[in-house]
């Protein structure tokens, strides 16, 4: 059974910056487009960003629109998620998450994962 690990979490104030990582034991990531999607305490779920298996292709929500950056580094088999000038609001425990039916697609999509991670909790404090 695939399973996905996001890392790089944590504590930052506001207009600060992380960098998630999306790692996958027993999945290929390379081969799938990837999606980032996060959380909040009290709130659904929201895609926030996916990237296509060749990477020419990325989406992102208006909510993270040029603050947040996807990119994959398909020798390492992993996906990131630059996040910078945080604010409150992204808040959130973020997930990657892939859907096993989009092998080698040119596209990405919020829908039909199959695919998720645990999570990494991301707060944004002063």
């Amino acid at each position: 059974q695939p399973q996905f690990v996001e890392s790089g979490g944590g504590l930052v104030q506001p207009g600060g910056s992380l960098n998630l990582s999306c790692a996958a034991s027993a999945f290929t990531l390379n081969y799938y487009p990837i999606s980032w999607f996060r959380q909040a305490p009290g709130k659904g779920r929201e895609g926030i960003s996916c990237i296509s298996t060749d990477g020419d292709y990325t989406n992102y929500a208006d909510s993270v629109k040029g603050r947040f950056t996807i990119s994959r580094d398909n020798n390492m088999n992993i996906v990131y998620l630059q996040m910078n000038n945080l604010n409150v609001g992204d808040t959130a425990y973020y997930y990657c998450a892939a859907d096993r039916s989009a092998f080698m697609s040119n596209f990405c999509e919020y829908v039909d994962m199959d695919y998720w991670g645990k999570g990494t909790l991301v707060t944004v404090s002063s």
